[in-house]
Formats: C-alpha cells, sequence, structure tokens
C-alpha cells in the first residue's frame, strides 16, 4: 500500500466536529493510513459514501455539506460513562467468580462465567463495525448499552450457573458494541497521529473502571452479595445510553428501509463464527473436567477447525457484506497486528483470570482483598497506555514500542511462574509480575490498534477497528478456556496425589473444585495441602500463556512501520 502523501498540522480538535470545533473550522482529508490533510472525511454512518463537514470531495470549501455538530469537550464524557461501565465489568467478575462458583457450587465451571460473555462478545464486536455502516453509529451504540444493561440485570436474578452464564452471554452482545465503537467513532473524529493520545485518555476512563471493578466487586461479594454487583450496573447503562442519545448527533446518509439494512447483515458467518467458539471453550471445559477421552471432549475439539475454516470461506467466497472481510483481515501487515492483538490478549487475560484463584485458592485472601491485589496493576496499565499514545505522537512510529510492550509481557510471565511456586509461594512477587504485565500488554494493544488503523484502507477503517476487536476476544475466549483447562487439569492430578493417604481425596477433590469455601472447612494440615496444589496448578497454567506470548512476539515482528504523518 503506498506511503500517505504529506498531511497537514495535527490538531487537538477533531477534524469532524464542525466548524465551531477549532479555529479554523477547516475539516481533513483522510490518507491512506487514517491521517488529514484536505476536505474528505469518512462517512461516521452509512453505506460507506462520503460526508463533509466544512467542504466538497474537490477541496472546495462550502456550507452544502451535513455538520456533525458535537465537540470532544462534551463526547468524551458522555462515551466515558460506557467506558467506565464495561471496564468496572470486567474486573467485577475476575473479583467475584470464586465466590460466585462457591455460593453456586459451581467452582470448577466458573470459566464459563468469563466464557459466554467472551463467546457473544467475540461474535457481535467485529459485527458492529459492519452494523454502524448500516445502521449508524448511535444506533448501534445505544442498542449496545441496552442490551448490556438488560444482561446484567438478569445475572444478578440467576439462581444457577447456567442462567447466569446466558445472561453473561446477553451482556455480551451489547459490551461487544460498547467497545467497538467507540473506538470506531474516536477513529472517524480523531487524526491518526493524535490517535494514541486520545486513546490514552480514553484509557484513563478504562484504567478507573478496572481499578474501581476489582475492590468494589470483591467487597460487594464479602458484604451485600455478589448479585449487587451486577444489579447495580443496570441504572449505570441506563445514564450512559441517555449520555449518548442527547450528546451524540450524527448525519444520516443512509435512508434504505430497515429491512434492506437488515437483510445485509452477514448471519451465516455470525453464526458460524459463533458455534466454532463455543465447541472450542465447552471441549476445553469438558476434557479438564471429564476426560480428554471422552466422546464429548473429542468431537467438539475436532469439529473446532472445520467450523473456522468454514467462517473464514463464507467471509472471504460467499458473504455480500461480510463483517470480516478477506481483502482486510488477510492484508499481511494487518494480519500480523491481528495476530499480536489475538496472541497478546490470550496471554494477558488467561493470565488475570487464573492469577484471581491464585490469590483466593493459594494464598487464601478473601474477594476484596484478592480485588485490590489487581489495583497496582491498573496504575502501571494507565502509565503503559498513556505513554505509549505520547511516544507515538511524538515520534510517529509504533514497531519498536510494539516488541518492547510484548517482550515485557514475556518476562512478566515467567516472573509469574517463578512465584507461584516454581521457587517460592510469593504474594508479593505474584503482584509485581502483573504490575509488569499490565505495563506491557498496555503499550502495545494501543500501538496495534494504530498498525491496524494506518495499514487499512480508509474505506474499511471501521470494518478493520472492529475485526481488531474479533480477534481480540477470540484471543480472550482462547486463553481463559486454555489456562483454565491446563489450571484444572493439573488440580486434579495433584489433589489425587497429595491427598492419596488422606482417606478422603476422592470428597475433597471434588468439593474444593466446586467452591473454595470448602477449603476453610478442612483441618489445616489438608487446607496447607490444598493451597499448595492450587499454586502449582497455577504454575503450569502459567505454560500455555508463555507459548501464547511467544507467538505473540513472533507475530509482532512482520508487522510493518508506517510513518505516522502529522
Amino acid at each position: 500500500m503506498p506511503l500517505p502523501q504529506e498531511a497537514s498540522a495535527a490538531s487537538e480538535t477533531a477534524p469532524l466536529l464542525g466548524p465551531n470545533a477549532s479555529e479554523t473550522g477547516t475539516a481533513a482529508n483522510v490518507n491512506g493510513n487514517g491521517t488529514f490533510s484536505g476536505s474528505r472525511i469518512p462517512p461516521p454512518e452509512g453505506n460507506g459514501s462520503s460526508a463533509t463537514a466544512n467542504g466538497d470531495a474537490n477541496g472546495r470549501s462550502g456550507e452544502d455539506g451535513p455538520k456533525i455538530k458535537v465537540h470532544m469537550a462534551s463526547l468524551l464524557p458522555a462515551l466515558a460513562i460506557g467506558i467506565f461501565l464495561v471496564a468496572m465489568d470486567q474486573t467485577l467478575v475476575i473479583a467475584t467468580y470464586g465466590k460466585i462458583g462457591s455460593d453456586l457450587q459451581a467452582l470448577n465451571n466458573t470459566s464459563w462465567i468469563a466464557t459466554s460473555y467472551f463467546l457473544t462478545l467475540t461474535t457481535f464486536q467485529p459485527l458492529y463495525g459492519k452494523l454502524s455502516d448500516i445502521f449508524g453509529r448511535k444506533e448501534c451504540l445505544l442498542f449496545a448499552y441496552s442490551v448490556f444493561g438488560l444482561g446484567c440485570l438478569g445475572c444478578g436474578l440467576s439462581q444457577d450457573i447456567i442462567s447466569l452464564c446466558i445472561s453473561r452471554g446477553v451482556a455480551g452482545m451489547g459490551g461487544g458494541g460498547m467497545n467497538a465503537v467507540v473506538s470506531i467513532l474516536m477513529t472517524d473524529l480523531v487524526s491518526l497521529r493524535d490517535r494514541g493520545v486520545w486513546q490514552g485518555y480514553i484509557n484513563i476512563v478504562f484504567a478507573a473502571g478496572i481499578a474501581s471493578g476489582a475492590p468494589l466487586g470483591g467487597l460487594m461479594a464479602d458484604s451485600i452479595g455478589w448479585r449487587w454487583a451486577f444489579i447495580g450496573q443496570f441504572p449505570i447503562s441506563i445514564i450512559a445510553w441517555l449520555a449518548v442519545y442527547l450528546v451524540l448527533n450524527l448525519p444520516k446518509t443512509d435512508h434504505s428501509h430497515w429491512i434492506a439494512k437488515f437483510r445485509r447483515i452477514d448471519f451465516p458467518g455470525a453464526i458460524t463464527l459463533s458455534i466454532a467458539v463455543f465447541l472450542l471453550a465447552f471441549g476445553l471445559d469438558n476434557g479438564s473436567n471429564e476426560g480428554w477421552g471422552e466422546t464429548a471432549t473429542v468431537v467438539p475439539l475436532a469439529l473446532t477447525p472445520v467450523l473456522f475454516a468454514l467462517f473464514i470461506l463464507i467471509e472471504v467466497k460467499f458473504a455480500s457484506n461480510p463483517f470480516a472481510p478477506g481483502h482486510v483481515i488477510l492484508n499481511p501487515p494487518v494480519l500480523a497486528a491481528y495476530g499480536a492483538n489475538f496472541f497478546g490478549v490470550a496471554a494477558q487475560m488467561g493470565t488475570w483470570f487464573f492469577a484471581a484463584l491464585f490469590y483466593q485458592g493459594a494464598m487464601a485472601l478473601t474477594a476484596t482483598e484478592s480485588g485490590l491485589m489487581f489495583l497496582p496493576g491498573t496504575i502501571s496499565g494507565l502509565i503503559g497506555s498513556l505513554g505509549g499514545g505520547i511516544i507515538m505522537k511524538r515520534t510517529g512510529k509504533y514497531y519498536w514500542l510494539t516488541l518492547i510492550g510484548y517482550f515485557i509481557v514475556f518476562l512478566s510471565i515467567i516472573l509469574l511462574a517463578l512465584f507461584t511456586g516454581a521457587i517460592a509461594k510469593s504474594l508479593a512477587g505474584v503482584v509485581v509480575a502483573m504490575v509488569t504485565l499490565a505495563l506491557g500488554a498496555s503499550i502495545s494493544i494501543t500501538t496495534t490498534l494504530i498498525a491496524i488503523i494506518s495499514n487499512a484502507a480508509s474505506e474499511d477503517m471501521a470494518v478493520a477497528v472492529a475485526c481488531s476487536y474479533l480477534f481480540r476476544s477470540l484471543g480472550t475466549t482462547i486463553g481463559i478456556s486454555i489456562s483454565t483447562a491446563v489450571l484444572q487439569q493439573v488440580l486434579r492430578t495433584e489433589l489425587a496425589s497429595k491427598l492419596n493417604d488422606s482417606g478422603r481425596a476422592g470428597e475433597i477433590e471434588e468439593h474444593v473444585r466446586q467452591s473454595l469455601d470448602y477449603i476453610r472447612e478442612l483441618p489445616p494440615h489438608l487446607a496447607s495441602v490444598v493451597r499448595e496444589c492450587y499454586a502449582t496448578a497455577t504454575t503450569w497454567a502459567c505454560l500455555p500463556v508463555g507459548i501464547m506470548i511467544v507467538l505473540c512476539l513472533v507475530s509482532t515482528a512482520f508487522m510493518r512501520e508506517k510513518k505516522l504523518d502529522r
């Protein structure tokens, strides 16, 4: 793809914000890498046609184009409510799933609390890119808030693990849009070189949500009950919906009937992807709990690669409006960035999930204390994200910054393995490892997004950004599923081995894999053995995430550097 032409100096004010958004009121032209230099702008909504703010497609100044009436000073706070909410939800679950699993007597199946959420998230995040082009950015964002809020309410009212996981799946349908549409909007409104800085601002809000979620979720779980951690998100969703409805005003460029728009949705691709991800997660979970030779394990795992191949075939050959088109996802430099997203997030989220279980299972921390252990990492993640954005703004480069970030993640996983029992069982050592991991991951998650945008064609921008969330959520689902499967398998083996002489091996194994509270009921010497088994299982769970981060580094090496012009 040719390098972008010379671009005008970037302004802190977004070029799509209309004549009152900057001193000059001049809109900017979107080059191949997303920077702005003239008068043409990418369509904020619709079927791909351009909408001009202060001039026409030929660069002539004029007043005949639709005006974008949103200013970043008013838009960002409105979006921030939803960003804060979806971030808080992630760590609410991480800090409370041990308590949830214990209360519902299903601790060995708690990975499904996250997997069911990320299953629908995986399907709907990339869909929102195409849906926002068809139905509009604002409409999709409002839909996402509504569905997320209803899903959270359902979680709080659930009486068993199945209804909870179904409700988490509904919440994931909305959560995917809360992430993807906001990112697409920022890409519409902000020049590429400034994009990293604006992403840093968003990440400040995101980090505040992450920081609040873990301690708040743990505190609720230990006091009024974990259900209120979900129910409390419902009124916040309503506030977020109202804020966006009142502040975000975008011109409509596609006036087709809603039935015509509905027919453009890629249902075959979405359904195939959902089934493939579900079978993979189900097979891994069933293998770790029931056995790897069982038919219910072998058949789903065997069908998974077939369905993923079918999904790619549908998107590349058959879908008339694919949400993951082949010319976007198979573009080599973009695919390399997607691969870095996939493996990097798989390693990060897999680590987060089993770290929470280590805190409560191996170190005997409460849910509240476990949540607080994630706070230092949240702060370092904020520093990494904002710092990475500033460095990109000053240098206009992202390649080496991405490699450095993921190498830091690689070192942190080594530290984690060492301090979960390989050389010592150290709470301080694990916290330091998690702080280091958050720093490196937050640097690279920002830079890979810029790499995707800079290497994608301007007309594919919304789809390219949404597909980045497809790979992230796929990575999350697979990272959590694989690391949890390894942890559960090793835990079963260790418990059977270490408790063989107790005469209660079968009983203890069954109960401690369903409820952490049962450990406190055991005699001190047996409780100590069980906690050591949890530590050993956590150490082995570092192996798959370590492999993933190595593959992430390999994929990152194939990314292409493109100078981010001002």
